[in-house]
């Protein structure tokens, strides 16, 4: 039977040749069957139908199956040999490739990986944020800045990786360890100086940027989100932390914290002292510490959303404009001028830059012509919504205008949010639409009623109006039909996206284009009246 093609990878048109007993002797995994002495390797995989001639294949044990299964159809696409535990050597059996058994394969998985293509990250300059929110933002910020500065970049991401003119949409924010050390020697290949990319506590937890070598770590700030994966707040922390610990394989060799929250600050309480740090802060320290390196001034509110401060760091004071309103894209900014620098960059080079920077699917307005606010932003997390619409309010304070929000919450994912979220909303909001965000395998009505009760346990002296409307569509219509001139409409969650997952079926779908029919229709019909 033929083997059907594999997938598209990203990977280095010449890939370096690695000897597999380097692989061996890195790891100490110990041969079973098969000659080494010959066996070279120019890739790595733990997705068989992604394996090439030439692949090691990785076949990891997984939450629904064994990867070892998988091994076999590896081998058929050219995989010449097999990295896996014992259990997964007793799944394989006997074959005409070596398979090293090591007690926790996916622990080496990185190392492996990075060693296989030659250590590119040792040859790049990479830069990794982390943090609850801000990271996207942040990234595009901080790439806007490199590039100012004459720099070739690459950057990976939530929305998109990038690498000089390519896009390739991301699955993850942060790809598996095999996949993101092949795109990093594809970036040495086409002659990357500086990659700019998010880094989740997935990823940190699960080994993803094991065998990068970080220049710059960069930390945003912490807020509830992802408490289905972590035990809790602690767990979360400690998976960010591995970015800056000392003691930690992946610790950037320089760091840059946003002590703005109380997680920050203790962050560069516990790390400051044993590794190179810079704290950076839009407000003096509740807790009476010391001022950060990197401080803001003379923050004002611009025409259409835009901001203007001056940043003040180590021998630097800068003027800066932002496209992007609110305060936390303030903190947003300094920490990219403050990561810029720390890259080597003319900070005022960089602040430069910034003016310039739209990040899609953040803060991002939509005008088909009508005469009120109309915004998409990604905020999917409590502490981002009530940041979204402080923005927001801010705002209308000149029109004295209203607020409808458009909200729901993502299925199979942290429950212990969905209540928040509806309470924040409805805190801040004059109309409250809740709805269906990715229900995923979960019941729509399910994650829409846990909303809805934290929405409707707020003092009805504190909210506005809640509606729940289940069709998404419906539900962004509903909300532009209400507004009137002055008014803001805001549409939170999916940002960039442009799809809604429900029962294992991804079907056409995005805010931007939902919003925007939705504002023609009433923009029409207003003209017609």
């Amino acid at each position: 039977m033929p083997v059907p093609p594999s997938p598209q990878v990203l990977r280095p048109a010449t890939p370096p040749s690695t000897a597999l007993r380097t692989v061996v002797e890195l790891t100490g995994a110990r041969p079973n069957g098969g000659d080494l002495d010959d066996v070279v390797l120019t890739g790595i995989e733990q997705r068989s139908d992604a394996v090439q001639p030439g692949d090691l294949f990785a076949g990891l044990a997984g939450a629904r199956a064994h990867g070892a299964r998988f091994a076999r159809d590896a081998i058929a696409r050219g995989a010449v040999a097999v990295l896996t535990d014992p259990a997964g050597a007793e799944l394989i059996g006997a074959v005409s490739v070596p398979v090293l058994v090591h007690d926790d394969p996916r622990a080496v998985l990185g190392e492996v990986s990075a060693a296989v293509y030659g250590n590119p990250s040792q040859r790049l300059q990479v830069i990794g944020i982390t943090g609850t929110s801000g990271k996207t933002t942040t990234a595009y910020l901080v790439e806007a800045g490199l590039v100012a500065a004459g720099l070739s970049t690459a950057l990976v991401g939530t929305i998109e990786t990038r690498i000089g003119g390519q896009r390739v949409p991301s699955a993850l924010t942060t790809p598996e360890a095999p996949q993101l050390h092949a795109m990093f020697a594809l970036m040495v290949e086409r002659g990357v100086e500086a990659v700019v990319m998010e880094v989740s506590s997935h990823a940190l937890a699960l080994g993803r940027v094991d065998g990068v070598r970080f220049a710059v770590g960069a930390f945003t700030n912490l807020s509830q989100d992802h408490l289905d994966f972590h035990a809790d707040f602690e767990d979360y922390f400690a998976a960010k932390r591995r970015l800056f610990e000392p003691e930690s394989p992946v610790a950037a060799r320089r760091s840059i914290v946003c002590v703005d929250d109380a997680w920050g600050r203790r962050l560069a309480r516990e790390v400051g002292g044993r590794t190179n740090i810079v704290t950076v802060a839009t407000n003096p320290s509740p807790t009476g510490e010391a001022a950060a390196d990197w401080t803001v001034d003379g923050l004002t509110a611009v025409r259409g959303g835009e901001q203007e401060f001056t940043a003040t760091g180590p021998g630097v004071k800068t003027d800066v404009r932002l496209r992007l309103p609110g305060r936390y894209n303030v903190a947003n900014g300094l920490l990219a001028i403050a990561v810029c620098a720390a890259a080597g960059v003319d900070a005022t080079v960089a602040a430069a830059a910034l003016a310039h920077v739209d990040v899609p699917g953040r803060m991002q307005r939509v005008d088909r012509g009508q005469d009120f606010l109309a915004v998409v932003d990604y905020a999917h997390k409590p502490a981002a919504i009530e940041s979204v619409i402080a923005t927001l309010r801010e705002y209308l304070k000149t029109s004295g205008g209203r607020l409808a929000v458009v909200v729901g919450a993502g299925g199979d994912r942290d429950p212990g949010k969905r209540p928040l979220m509806g309470a924040t909303a409805a805190r801040g909001a004059d109309l409250l639409v809740i709805t269906d965000d990715n229900p995923r395998s979960e019941d729509p009505a399910a994650i829409r009623a846990a909303v809805h009760a934290g929405a409707l346990g707020i003092a009805e002296t504190e909210r506005g109006e809640v509606v729940e409307i289940g069709d998404r569509a419906a539900a962004v219509a509903a909300a532009v039909d209400w507004a009137r001139p002055g008014d803001a409409v805001l549409v939170a969650g999916k940002g960039h996206e442009t799809g809604q997952e429900i029962a294992g079926v991804k079907y056409p779908f995005d805010d931007r284009e939902v919003l925007a029919e939705a504002l023609s229709r009433k923009t029409k019909d207003l003209t017609l009246s």
